[in-house]
């Protein structure tokens, strides 16, 4: 086998064992006949053990990032898209020949893609529960969208709700509800957002960027009340497409 047809990439995080990206690519390298390509998860702790990831796995080829690595990633690039830049996160690394990285953003355009069939005419407001990179790229398809946003924060700054603030009149103002947390992520599924849920009506869209569980308790919580709800997989499908794309061209 020649070298040039050996390709691998992977998945940089911190306790991803759970991750959806390792079983599709696997999937989708099974499926598309390609037996020379890899994925793997490199479980890292601290984000500087990046470039030895980088140095010490030949035909590295490109890289996901993850929480919580998304916006302290950026010192580490050589390059960064420009939407990536804007946005504030990469979660997609394109690693060259002579092993420069280039950081994107593909989470703004599996988003965009996943919740514009579900838009109606009356969702004009939106609450990003968390600050942290995912929340950023939501914050972008949501400007671009013409969709008002708040965040919600454990510790809000200027311009920004607590969860305590979350009242009646907030929620009749605010109907798309987008968790960015990963508060119900497996295996803490017992766990969701602290949100007065008895104000969610028929409404409401919730959004929640976890995709294991299928269903979380903040998906569940919501539909309670007539909410129509949306969990993260097809983000992920369209992201990991996406990712896959700029790798390849």
């Amino acid at each position: 086998m020649a070298n040039s047809d050996i390709e691998k990439y992977g998945l940089i995080g911190k306790n991803i064992v759970y991750s959806f990206s390792k079983q599709y690519f696997t999937d989708k390298f099974k499926q598309e006949n390609l037996p020379n390509f890899s994925y793997e998860n490199f479980d890292i702790q601290d984000i500087n053990q990046l470039q030895s990831v980088v140095s010490e796995t030949i035909y590295l080829k490109g890289l996901n990032v993850t929480i919580p690595f998304k916006e302290s990633v950026f010192p580490f690039l050589d390059k960064i898209n420009k939407k990536a830049l804007v946005i504030g996160a990469v979660n997609t690394i394109k690693i060259t020949k002579n092993k420069k990285l280039k950081g994107y953003n593909t989470d703004y355009y599996g988003f965009k893609k996943s919740i514009k069939p579900y838009l109606k005419s009356h969702h004009k407001n939106a609450l990003i529960l968390g600050t942290g990179g995912a929340s950023k790229a939501i914050a972008y398809v949501l400007h671009e969208l013409n969709i008002e946003y708040k965040f919600v924060s454990r510790t809000p700054s200027i311009n920004q709700f607590s969860y305590e603030e979350l009242d009646a009149k907030i929620f009749s103002a605010f109907t798309i509800i987008i968790n960015c947390t990963p508060v119900g992520t497996y295996p803490n599924h017992s766990e969701y957002p602290a949100l007065p849920y008895s104000f969610f009506t028929a409404q409401h869209l919730a959004f929640d960027l976890i995709y294991n569980p299928a269903e979380t308790l903040f998906l569940q919580k919501a539909k309670e009340f007539q909410a129509e709800t949306l969990n993260g997989y097809q983000m992920l499908v369209f992201q990991a497409e996406k990712a896959w794309e700029i790798w390849n061209k």
